[in-house]
């Protein structure tokens, strides 16, 4: 049977509160130390933040040094709905007066007879279709196809069925059934538009007239072989353009590759010119300057709030003092003030309109930025500009991310402070680990040293009471004698 303790029986001591005071007193050491990992978390918590808006602040001055961003550019034409235009980062900018004299087109053939449905038959046999050109009744065979061949067998004889044979032939060629009041007819189209891809259709019939449009045969079309069962709804062609007077083809309405850069998107003929043009994208730039801005003033925001005293409050930041978060706040403020040689216009971003105001933070005047976009050239520079001889003639842009890669680096301020504060957690840990195996053994000493006092106190007073008692017995029997 287990034995029931109670401390403080014996003696009368509040043992239990006495052992709780003395161990809270060991355990100060530890509340200390708490509250230290504490600071040192929430440090750590921060410089986390530091290194994500420094990591955004990087990518954005990084966006500045790259060709793309410069090099952005925007198409227009003064009738869209005949020209379309998208440009490239390739596209240099260039006006160009288009005119369109026919779009290209896709040979489409359909039966000449219409049929009751879309489920009338149709004969057995075998369609041979090859893509190529027509000049009149004469067919060029298109030199990177081959032709295909359809089987029409018992199973695929209705108009619906050819019309799915044929299209999972993959020949180049599309079948659709067109129905209107005097019914359904088979309509044949080339896949891809422009002159080389024509078509001519042969056919062998099950019933032996491969050219009576009778039958398989009522879808035969070669005008150069007299088969003409089909009519041409609409000859294949080429799209038909000047560009600046100067003649060009294409099969399809896409002209790519014929100015640098850009595509034109050609949607019908025109009768008088098209003014395209391509010119920087400005409005793409400025917003690329604008995060860099914005950037810019996250860090130093958050390095300001973290690193001050406000005399109000009588508060201090969590970095207060902390002497690497200041070196990066100094280090990002200098490199606004900092000059390129890059450029012979702009040597400071203070050029084109970067004010730098009392909290450290910037703002951009709308007007000088714009002024300076206006020399593409020569902004470009001042922050792009890079030079493996002179670095006085890097872009700020450049330095800007060369000092942030260095800040970011494994063994660079950040990572270094980072790991320090992590360090200092650590140990942090290991000695509130060691301080609460010494009040457990601290505290369980003290109960055992209490509870050996309680069964003294308790033997002596029971001595106490058993010698009071003889010397009770003792008086009353002097008494009776």
């Amino acid at each position: 049977m287990a034995a029931i303790s109670s401390p403080g029986i014996g003696s009368g001591l509040d043992v239990n509160s006495i052992v709780t005071q003395l161990v809270a007193l060991e355990r100060r050491p530890i509340t200390l130390l708490q509250r230290q990992a504490t600071s040192v978390q929430s440090k750590l918590s921060i410089y986390g933040q530091i290194q994500s808006k420094l990591s955004a602040l990087r990518d954005a001055a990084a966006a500045l040094t790259q060709a793309s961003t410069w090099g952005q550019t925007l198409g227009s034409t003064t009738d869209p709905a005949s020209v379309g235009v998208t440009t490239s980062s390739t596209t240099h900018a260039g006006r160009y007066s288009v005119m369109v004299t026919a779009l290209a087109a896709a040979q489409s053939s359909s039966t000449v007879a219409s049929y009751a449905s879309p489920d009338a038959v149709f004969g057995e046999g075998t369609l041979q279709i090859e893509l190529g050109s027509w000049a009149g009744a004469n067919f060029t065979p298109k030199a990177s196809a081959t032709s295909g061949s359809v089987t029409i067998g018992p199973g695929t004889r209705t108009l619906a069925q050819v019309r799915d044979a044929i299209n999972a032939g993959q020949t180049g060629v599309i079948a659709s059934v067109l129905s209107d009041a005097s019914g359904a007819r088979l309509v044949l189209r080339s896949a891809a538009t422009g002159a080389e891809n024509g078509f001519r259709v042969a056919v062998t019939d099950a019933d032996g007239g491969n050219g009576d449009a009778s039958g398989l045969s009522a879808l035969a079309y070669d005008p150069q072989a007299g088969l003409t069962a089909m009519t041409l709804a609409q000859g294949a062609s080429n799209a038909q353009a000047t560009i600046d007077n100067l003649p060009v083809t294409s099969t399809s309405n896409t002209l790519s590759g014929v100015i640098d850069g850009i595509t034109l998107t050609l949607a019908r003929v025109t009768t008088a010119p098209v003014q395209v043009d391509a010119a920087s994208d400005q409005e793409a730039i400025r917003k690329k300057i604008d995060a860099f801005a914005t950037a810019y003033n996250e860090i130093n925001g958050l390095l300001a709030t973290q690193t001050r005293y406000d005399d109000a409050t009588k508060t201090a930041g969590e970095l207060q003092g902390d002497s690497a978060a200041l070196g990066i706040r100094s280090q990002l403020r200098r490199m606004l003030g900092t000059t390129t040689g890059g450029s012979t216009v702009f040597s400071r971003l203070s050029d084109i309109g970067f004010d730098v105001k009392t909290d450290g933070s910037i703002s951009v005047n709308a007007t000088k930025l714009n002024n300076g976009l206006a020399n593409l050239g020569e902004i470009t520079k001042l922050f792009s500009n890079s030079d493996p001889l002179v670095p006085t003639n890097d872009g700020i842009a450049t330095q800007l991310r060369r000092l942030t890669d260095g800040m970011l680096a494994f063994d660079g301020t950040v990572q270094t402070h980072t790991d320090g504060l992590q360090s200092r957690l650590d140990l942090n840990r290991d000695r509130q680990d060691r301080l609460e195996d010494r009040v457990t053994r601290v505290e369980a000493r003290l109960r055992a040293q209490y509870a050996a006092l309680d069964t003294q106190m308790a033997q002596l007073t029971g001595l106490s009471s058993y010698v009071q008692q003889q010397i009770t017995n003792w008086n009353k029997t002097g008494n009776a004698r």
